[in-house]
């Protein structure tokens, strides 16, 4: 996107009264918030760049994991562990939201470690915006890992459970 692109966007959000638009791709994410509908108000406009440690996965995965999740922490070491996890596929969140591992408080969850999953199955849920969305499995496999904590909230493509195909 570029500047006139981002220019253009910024006079569209001040006209419409919209009061917030996200955009995000791959290599960049743009918010625009106008600090009010009626009146012609500065507009805040925040971009950011892609993160450089994705870059550096294979070296910063396990120190950013105990940093960022310090539920993350049950390897034993992380050689061990990124040699370990490469024979399993990523179930990554497609969105914003909150995770949530069942439909209800009160129910019991989608998927739990050990259990095997089919291709179109759910797996968990993610709440955006008041909306609840059934995430289902693009893969099939068995739960090794539940990346993710209950009613937590999170990033897109960020890691929810390891699966493994075999």
């Amino acid at each position: 996107m570029n500047l006139n692109e981002i220019q253009d966007l910024i006079k569209f959000v001040a006209k419409s009264g919209v009061t917030e638009v996200e955009i995000e791709q791959k290599d960049f994410k743009i918010t625009i918030k106008s600090e009010s509908k009626k009146s012609e108000s500065p507009i805040i406009v925040q971009a950011t760049a892609p993160m450089v440690p994705q870059v550096t996965a294979p070296i910063a995965a396990p120190v950013a994991a105990q940093a960022v999740a310090p539920a993350i922490t049950e390897t034993a070491t992380p050689v061990s562990a990124a040699s370990d996890d490469s024979k399993y596929i990523t179930v990554k969140s497609p969105m914003i939201g909150t995770f949530y591992r069942s439909p209800g408080p009160d129910k019991d969850s989608f998927v739990s470690v050990g259990q095997s999953i089919s291709k179109g199955d759910t797996v968990c849920i993610i709440e955006a915006m008041k909306l609840f969305n059934e995430i289902e499995s693009e893969i099939s496999g068995k739960i090794v890992k539940v990346l993710v904590d209950d009613a937590t909230p999170v990033e897109y493509d960020q890691p929810l459970f390891l699966v493994d195909p075999a």
